[in-house]
């Protein structure tokens, strides 16, 4: 608005005094026509800034302007991952505080080693609802550093409920993304499932949400790249070992699950399939099997990884098939046939539900999913 202002005072200016200082602005006449394109172009730009802001609040695609601008690194360390050992074997491998991250597997604890006690505090973005949590998480298998979102179900609270466990389900944004979008009116999971929670239609889950953009303008693939990062590893082992260490929550993989849409699904499945010891399901929301799905993918960029990141590889070369449930949505040429691919290479007790739609690649198109999805996984991870 002040750029428009100042463009009518110019503008404005200039008609009123025309006819008395025409010699002086003929004089003048190259500084003006320079401060009149400065105006212009500020107005230009403050517009289309405005546009930005609006489309990305709609969409909660950048957490801050060194996401877009990919500048931002949350990369502290790259590390080589201890040996995946499952929940207890990652808090008895994972360094104290302030220690350097092993190399390799520690040897299995007599007991299990003490809880990691997280600080939270509200959630930095204004899209959340106040009654989630962030916690700003050191990945100490990972090197990884971001926040996680994390929001309780009504249950989770109640007195009679009070020794209670509960599963637990990991929310992925697509890239680029938010972890703010679940929680935010981009796809409204609170809203939508927290009345279903209440009424015992849809299983009170724990929702977690973590970051997904981790090295600025490049998405990771949700993968451990040597050298560069180590994502798979904070999706998959740091960010659930403090969800365990901090809340009541299951520690068995048949009552954990991941759900993302765009980049996001193509993770879900990925590690889903990738860690039958750790997760019973996946919800897919026009994903992808080919990391180049996404041009910006690390995993795209390398053969090998390429090949060995894509969902259909681990399904069919999976020594034994995996204990999983898969729901893949997608419409025609946009995800429906990687669904129908996978569909057709699982083996029981692997399943696989493809869902076909009609809308774009958009979160309009995902918002309506989180209710029939949440009511499959339902039926895979009933309340108990």
């Amino acid at each position: 608005m002040a750029s428009i202002a100042l463009a009518m005072v110019q503008w404005g200016g200039r008609w009123a005094f025309l006819g008395r200082v025409a010699a002086a602005e003929q004089r003048r006449g190259p500084l003006r026509v320079l401060s009149y394109l400065g105006t212009v172009l500020l107005c230009q730009f403050t517009a289309v800034a405005m546009v930005f802001v609006l489309v990305n609040n709609e969409n909660q695609l950048y957490d801050s302007w060194g996401d877009l601008l990919g500048t931002s690194n949350h990369v502290r360390a790259v590390p080589v991952p201890p040996k995946d050992e499952g929940l207890a074997g990652d808090r008895a491998a994972a360094p104290a505080p302030g220690t350097a991250t092993p190399g390799a597997s520690a040897a299995p604890a007599a007991t299990a080693p003490p809880k990691v006690a997280q600080s939270f505090h509200a959630p930095d973005s204004d899209a959340v609802p106040r009654n989630v949590k962030q916690a700003d998480l050191k990945g100490r298998l990972s090197g990884v550093d971001g926040e996680v979102l994390v929001w309780t179900p009504p249950q989770y609270d109640d007195p009679a409920h009070k020794d209670r466990t509960f599963p637990v389900v990991e929310l992925l944004a697509g890239y680029p993304g938010a972890s703010s979008a679940w929680f935010g009116d981009t796809m409204d999971a609170i809203g939508q499932l927290e009345p279903l929670m209440k009424s015992g239609q849809v299983t009170p889950f724990i929702l977690v949400a973590p970051r997904v953009t981790l090295l600025g303008g490049t998405d990771t693939g949700c993968a451990d790249v040597p050298g560069k990062v180590n994502a798979e590893t904070w999706f998959a082992r740091d960010v659930p070992q403090m969800i365990v260490d901090n809340f009541r929550a299951d520690t068995t993989p048949d009552r954990w699950a991941l759900a993302g849409y765009s980049a996001g699904a193509h993770c879900a499945s990925r590690l889903a399939l990738a860690h039958p010891n750790r997760y019973r399901a996946g919800i897919s929301m026009s994903g992808y099997n080919d990391p180049a799905g996404e041009p910006s993918s690390l995993t795209a960029k390398d053969r090998r990884l390429r090949e060995t990141s894509n969902p259909l590889y681990l399904l069919t070369h999976a020594p034994t098939p995996p204990n999983v449930a898969l729901y893949v949505s997608g419409k025609r040429g946009d995800g429906l046939e990687d669904a129908t691919a996978l569909q057709q290479a699982a083996k029981s007790p692997t399943t696989v539900t493809p869902v076909e739609t009609t809308g774009p690649h958009l979160t309009s198109t995902w918002k309506p999913l989180v209710v029939p999805a949440f009511r499959w996984l339902t039926g895979i991870i009933a309340p108990r």
